[in-house]
């Protein structure tokens, strides 16, 4: 039965088929034909697979992504960054690669981050002289940060398949999330000085007490998220509803670019993004269960044990596969596929469950970019309408970059941990 399984996700992969449908359908067929499963388990199992308290935080972060695009919170948190880097060597593209963390911060979306920050720093970018193959490779590797500043969806989809806490995986992906972008910024800098890039000249302290009040009530979400979990308000799930309500709040009565129409259009977007991912998730667990009752995930630990006694040759496995899946497929996808084969595996080799996660996400996220497959590189595509050719030589400078940063999230556990140790201690 697995075996088939496993052949018929392939072929429905290679074919184009929508991802639930190639998870759902080879499930279906290697029941009915290969086993005396009766088929009406799988509707169970459908439902059961999202019948998970964590997963209720998903529509919430989504509702509340898509109204700080449209409610003016993103280009706020743009043009405080400007005025905070924007006259060091690499400004403009510093600005670019910190606004993405920031947006990363209230959208949880790597193609959200890459569309709503793409559109206003490409120009800028090329204006200021920056090769349109760097800009590119710049929008699409730092979108790609999303998946790791909190709070990501993809984080929320891991807690939900292997029940590690999700608060906990939150304040990990804050460290994570900042090797990941400085490391990028130290390159921006890098290139920006040998290539004698201009710069904007100084904001007066007036304008950056200007940018700062304008996007005060943007910048307060993430403490309102973090803060009201770890300080014991409120749940990761509770979070995201106060977070869509105060989003929605700021985005009518205070900058007041949202008009109830919008807010409509907005409600509908989010209900269809939430049905793609929540339809998503019930097809992989159904997968899981099937995959686990084939003893897949037993028969992957055993092979570990007895072939692989190096965490070090073991993490390195982890990371080749993950950037590999990640240039074929959406991190949601991938994280409810593999967590549930990954993890018991990780557990067995000492690995901390939390470190496992942000180790997952953040190989994830490169591979967002990695060429030729990568998704962020076709959104990043709309916005520069230039071809994978144009956009290789920059794509592979940051690929090359934030590697090395996967390297130090991946052996340095504490890069990650120390924050989550803090707060328990």
């Amino acid at each position: 039965m697995v075996s088939l399984l496993l052949i018929l996700i392939i072929i429905f992969l290679f074919s184009s088929t929508p991802i639930f449908v190639a998870l759902g359908l080879s499930s279906f067929l290697s029941v009915v034909f290969m086993s005396d499963i009766q088929p009406m388990i799988l509707i169970q199992r459908l439902f059961g697979g999202l019948d998970q308290f964590a997963l209720m935080a998903l529509p919430f972060f989504i509702l509340a992504a898509n109204i700080m695009d449209v409610g003016g919170l993103s280009k706020r948190i743009l043009r405080w960054s400007r005025a905070m880097v924007g006259h060091i060597t690499g400004g403009v593209a510093m600005t670019t690669q910190v606004s993405s963390m920031f947006f990363g911060a209230l959208s949880g979306s790597s193609p959200a981050t890459v569309i709503a920050i793409g559109k206003i720093m490409y120009p800028e970018l090329l204006r200021k002289k920056y090769d349109k193959s760097f800009a590119s490779g710049l929008l699409a590797s730092s979108g790609a940060v999303s998946l790791i500043i909190p709070p990501s969806i993809t984080l929320i989809i891991f807690g939900s398949v292997t029940g590690v806490s999700v608060g906990s995986l939150f304040i990990a992906g804050i460290g994570a999330g900042i090797i990941y972008g400085f490391s990028s910024i130290a390159y921006i800098y890098f290139y920006a000085k040998k290539n004698n890039l201009p710069r904007d000249k100084r904001a007066s302290l007036k304008e950056v007490f200007t940018a700062t009040g304008k996007a005060f009530w943007a910048l307060l979400i993430p403490v309102i998220i973090l803060g009201g979990i770890y300080s014991g308000i409120f749940t990761p799930t509770e979070a995201a509803g106060v977070s869509a309500v105060y989003a929605l709040f700021v985005s009518v009565f205070i900058y007041k670019e949202m008009d109830w129409k919008s807010f409509y259009r907005t409600l509908v977007d989010s209900a269809i993004t939430t049905a793609q991912v929540l339809v998503l998730v019930a097809a992989a667990q159904v997968l899981g269960w099937i995959l686990t009752r084939g003893g897949v995930p037993q028969q992957i630990a055993g092979y570990i044990a007895e072939n692989i006694d190096s965490v070090i040759i073991f993490l390195l496995l982890i990371n080749v596969v993950l950037l590999v899946l990640g240039m074929f497929m959406e991190g949601v996808a991938a994280i409810t596929i593999l967590a549930p084969l990954i993890y018991p595996s990780a557990l067995s080799m000492g690995v901390d469950p939390v470190h496992l996660g942000v180790i997952m996400i953040a190989n994830l996220a490169v591979g967002m970019y990695t060429p030729p497959f990568g998704i962020n590189i076709f959104v990043t595509q709309t916005i520069t309408k230039l071809n994978m050719v144009e956009m290789l030589p920059g794509l592979m400078r940051f690929f090359v970059v934030n590697v090395i940063a996967l390297l130090i999230i991946t052996y340095v556990p504490q890069s990650s941990l120390f924050l989550v140790d803090l707060l328990q201690d």
